[in-house]
């Protein structure tokens, strides 16, 4: 039998992680060590949702929760660009790291500041990396067109296409383009053609597409995922649910 592919998936969530993925982190290093095997981190960077990177941090004297996010290029980018194509403007991280002191530890400024990403997929991932999170872990992207055009045919799908000067994520539905305003409104876009590269999942095709790539014996599962996904979609995949973990919404920024 081929060695174990332990594998998780989360949206880059924040520029230092939720502590619900420092909880999936934990779980498939625990599970690594029972079984054996590789752990691979499936970062779908394709998500576009800019609450997604909202980072609450508590206050090192008061204990006080503040929320800080990214700023973004423009209105268009921040709404509907995928994370990875998010542009960060110059002055953000500067002026985020004077503000850190009062909520992390040293090392932890430090790190911030030894990023240099420019787009909000990439910071967060270096993020995490240099937390060492990612050490001995292999990274799975979305937004890797190397990824999507090795990954199965999809039916229900969003895609990358030039708008408004910026390249932003559009549903496909009933055979049209459109960018979901919020409840049933939409802004349709032209007709275009459109390549496998530029596809991403939906929610409910995430796991079949991702799993058509990388091919993992055992899926540690968050509690909203535990939700919504269907093991009838994988069924030889072997579902573990992530270890409890308190205040999982904020984050983890612990030395």
């Amino acid at each position: 039998m081929s060695a174990p592919v332990i594998c998780f998936g989360q949206q880059p969530c924040g520029f230092f992680p939720r502590r619900f993925l420092q909880a999936k982190f934990v779980t498939a290093r625990r599970l690594q060590a029972e079984i054996g095997g590789e752990i691979v981190f499936f970062l779908h960077d394709s998500d576009h949702d800019c609450r997604e990177t909202q980072t609450t941090l508590r206050h090192l004297k008061t204990g006080q929760p503040q929320t800080f996010n990214f700023t973004f290029a423009n209105k268009l980018q921040r709404k509907f660009s995928p994370l990875f194509l998010k542009r960060i403007p110059a002055d953000w991280s500067p002026n985020t790291a004077r503000q850190l002191p009062n909520f992390v530890a040293p090392r932890w400024v430090d790190a911030f500041k030894q990023v240099n990403a420019t787009n909000v997929a990439d910071f967060c991932l270096e993020m995490y990396r240099g937390m060492g999170l990612l050490d001995g872990i292999r990274v799975v992207r979305s937004g890797d067109p190397a990824v999507r055009r090795a990954a199965c045919e999809i039916t229900d799908y969003f895609v990358d296409v030039p708008h408004g000067g910026e390249i932003v994520r559009a549903r496909l539905i009933n055979g049209a383009l459109k960018l979901h305003e919020g409840g049933d409104a939409y802004t349709d876009l032209p007709k275009m053609d459109f390549a496998k590269e530029q596809i991403s999942p939906t929610r409910d095709s995430r796991l079949r597409w991702m799993q058509s790539v990388i091919h993992c014996t055992h899926y540690i599962c968050g509690a909203g995922e535990q939700a919504y996904l269907n093991p009838a979609d994988a069924p030889e995949i072997t579902f573990v649910p992530r270890d409890p973990i308190d205040r999982s919404d904020e984050a983890y920024a612990e030395a």
